[in-house]
């Protein structure tokens, strides 16, 4: 493990129970990072996932918790330090994406969208700061998507979401770069994952990710893998990327460029 990039560095994913969020906790756990991993409700899949990771040797705490609820990230940050001594790196990886007009979003769907996936790196890099700017290192990751890039249809509130979490991610950098902190965002296009929420992609009823019609659209004629995800992360988790922050990583085979 003496050539592990992540060794003695404790990372915070959310949603790492499954597909792109297990995949960052296998490939941080491989290169020696001990793991906070969380998840709203499956316990079960959550616990599947540590034990794959306490395979590589690391330690792995297991944290059930709604990320769209400050106390809870605050409590699952505090444990982490209490039990792994430090969090180094955040990854803000958890998100929902429900697919409606915007005459038929309701309130309290807009402010769960936001809850989930804005407002929780907020809550989180609230409380993952100041242990960084104590230790002058530090590495918060958000996960970003093409509709920040270039919008969607009937997605209003992921679109503003993800769009808002790409000016966190810039505004953390500027403010947190004198103390040893770097925030970055990954971008991720068509990945091939289990999409358990088919009413948030009623689009691919028609055109499915991995259609001969949709693949013609990305450069590298392929889907991408959660491993590409990953692979993204651990760069910006490591100090290959050092001289990297306030930046975005697009992992996207192509399928946006410019």
């Amino acid at each position: 493990m003496n050539s592990a990039r992540l060794q003695r560095r404790t990372a915070l994913i959310t949603g790492a129970s499954r597909n792109i969020g297990r995949a960052i906790a296998l490939a941080f756990a491989a290169e020696g990072a001990d793991l906070v991993l969380n998840t709203r409700v499956n316990r079960e899949e959550l616990e599947a996932v540590a034990a794959e990771c306490r395979k590589a040797g690391v330690r792995v705490v297991t944290a059930l918790a709604d990320v769209a609820d400050a106390a809870a990230c605050e409590a699952m940050v505090a444990r982490g330090l209490a039990e792994l001594g430090a969090v180094d790196v955040l990854v803000c990886n958890a998100a929902i994406r429900p697919h409606k007009s915007i005459t038929d979003t309701s309130v309290e769907e807009w402010h769960r969208v936001l809850g989930v996936n804005l407002h929780a790196a907020f809550y989180l890099a609230r409380a993952v700061v100041p242990a960084m700017k104590a230790r002058r290192r530090g590495s918060i990751i958000a996960l970003g998507g093409m509709s920040s890039l270039t919008g969607r249809p009937n997605t209003a509130a992921v679109v503003v979401a993800k769009t808002g979490l790409l000016g966190l991610i810039r505004a953390l950098a500027a403010e947190l770069g004198p103390f040893g902190i770097r925030a970055n965002m990954v971008m991720p296009g068509f990945i091939d994952t289990e999409r358990r929420h088919a009413e948030w992609y009623p689009e691919f009823r028609q055109s499915p990710p991995g259609s001969p019609d949709e693949l013609a659209k990305i450069p590298l004629r392929r889907l991408g893998r959660p491993e590409d995800i990953a692979d993204a992360c651990v760069f910006l988790a490591s100090d290959a990327s050092s001289y990297v922050t306030g930046d975005s990583i697009r992992v996207m085979g192509g399928r946006v460029i410019g």
